[in-house]
């Protein structure tokens, strides 16, 4: 079975809105976009660069993709993985792109993804879609989250776990700090949340 793999950088107070660029999402007045840039350093290249390599499809939201979509075609020698992918994109108002290999879910979103992770081939992993992840978290269809949590607070901002995200257990199987502190950490799933005795 496929896994989905979400991978995010994501504020101490939770919120994963913009981390690229001042005009990336400014929906409800968001004005910190690009608030990652002042803590690249070279380990977070790396760990980055690993997690680009593997070999992946994506899953993705429809303002993502849009973003996407006019940037990685003129920029496949960066990330030559993000075109040669396959690219399922969750909306209900597009249907075609010119993106090389880009398929569009739209009605049952979560049925949808559901049936995906059951045929044969690369993980599913999914970059930003805020919209998107809630879906599929509300549905408990995440596996794991590969987290690069920065030393920055923002106040307010699309977050990754808003409401209607179930209780999950997760376990640690790797985890880093960059010397900027960003802290990289990969949570797999591990069962359901129990209490103690």
């Amino acid at each position: 079975m496929r896994k989905i793999v979400v991978l995010e950088h994501i504020s101490l107070d939770g919120v994963i809105q913009a981390p690229g660029g001042p005009e990336e999402d400014t929906s409800c007045g968001f004005v910190h976009g690009g608030w990652v840039s002042q803590h690249s350093d070279a380990v977070l290249g790396k760990l980055l660069r690993r997690q680009m390599n593997l070999t992946f499809d994506l899953l993705l939201g429809r303002k993502t993709f849009e973003i996407w979509e006019p940037y990685w075609p003129n920029h496949g020698d960066i990330w030559p993985g993000a075109n040669t992918a396959t690219k399922y994109v969750a909306s209900n108002s597009r249907t075609s792109s010119e993106w090389h290999t880009s398929l569009f879910l739209s009605g049952d979103v979560a049925g949808k993804v559901a049936e995906i992770k059951q045929q044969p081939g690369p993980d599913l992993h999914v970059w930003g879609s805020s919209d998107l992840l809630q879906t599929l978290m509300q549905h408990d269809l995440v596996d794991v989250f590969w987290l690069m949590i920065y030393p920055v607070t923002l106040g307010g901002g699309k977050r990754l776990f808003a409401e209607g995200t179930i209780p999950a257990s997760f376990k640690v199987t790797e985890s880093e700090v960059t010397p900027n502190g960003v802290i990289v950490v990969n949570y797999e799933r591990d069962g359901a949340v129990t209490g103690g005795n």
